[in-house]
């Protein structure tokens, strides 16, 4: 079953803050969010680490 990450989660393993995340997404920077219900959009925790090993690759 996969994991899955909020924003906010996601603005405290970066040392950001959310709306960078969400600026990242407009920006096509960051894998696009799912959205799990009404008022619900999250990340899944493969997608998030796959575009860490990227950019790690890339440095």
């Amino acid at each position: 079953m996969p994991t899955y990450l909020s924003d906010t989660d996601l603005a405290a393993r970066f040392g950001i803050v959310r709306q960078t995340i969400w600026r990242w997404v407009a920006e096509g920077r960051f894998p696009k969010p799912i959205k799990l219900s009404t008022g619900c959009t999250r990340w899944r925790r493969e997608d998030v680490e796959a575009w860490e090993a990227s950019r790690l690759e890339a440095a």
